[in-house]
């Protein structure tokens, strides 16, 4: 289910907005700079009961374009139903738990784990997931996925973490299918940034 979802999700624009702890209106904003620069998915990280209402707001934001957004830090099962029922499409992780994996598809919403060494990225293929975060991508680097990209060249990366619109190229040229971005949507010229990246510029 999982593999489907993102693969259709993302076939056409490998960037995913990533908004944390900015507030309803603010993630709104961003949210709308985002959907207008091109970006079709967005990921909004649950860390505590003040962002439920953030995740429902974009997420019925989302469906009035015909999108959809994903919960992310998603760390404990107990969040599934939580984000499920706020609207989100598809759930995200730091790190790969089989109880939360299981949890989220189990719920009907595809996850993406994260992952940050070889073995990681061995236990959630063996798990049935083949789309998972690289996190923490700025400290991971793009050789990082260039050399996981050899024995598993089945993975599809997204690249999550301090990632930039300056440094999204090489991390796409290294072998992920999608860079993750936040603060790329503060100001016009970052906004101006990622269309160049998303029309390949």
């Amino acid at each position: 289910m999982s593999d489907d979802y993102f693969t259709h999700t993302f076939s056409d624009v490998p960037v995913m907005g990533i908004f944390r702890r900015q507030g309803l209106e603010r993630t709104l904003q961003l949210a709308d700079a985002a959907w207008d620069a091109g970006v079709r998915i967005m990921e909004v990280p649950v860390m505590g009961p003040d962002d439920v209402p953030v995740l429902r707001a974009v997420a019925e934001a989302a469906r009035a374009r015909g999108l959809d957004v994903g919960a992310g830090t998603i760390i404990s099962p107990e969040q599934i139903e939580i984000v499920a029922e706020a609207g989100a499409a598809f759930t995200v992780a730091p790190g790969f738990d089989p109880d939360v994996a299981a949890a989220s598809v189990a719920q009907g919403l595809p996850h993406i784990p994260g992952v940050a060494s070889g073995s990681e990225v061995q236990a959630a293929l063996r798990a049935g997931f083949t789309w998972l975060k690289a996190f923490p991508a700025e400290r991971l680097g793009p050789q990082w996925i260039r050399h996981l990209r050899g024995p598993f060249p089945q993975v599809r990366f997204v690249a999550t973490g301090g990632v930039t619109p300056e440094t999204a190229a090489t991390f796409l040229e290294a072998g992920c299918r999608v860079v993750a971005l936040g603060s790329a949507f503060d100001t016009a010229e970052q906004i101006d940034k990622v269309g160049r990246l998303l029309r390949g510029e």
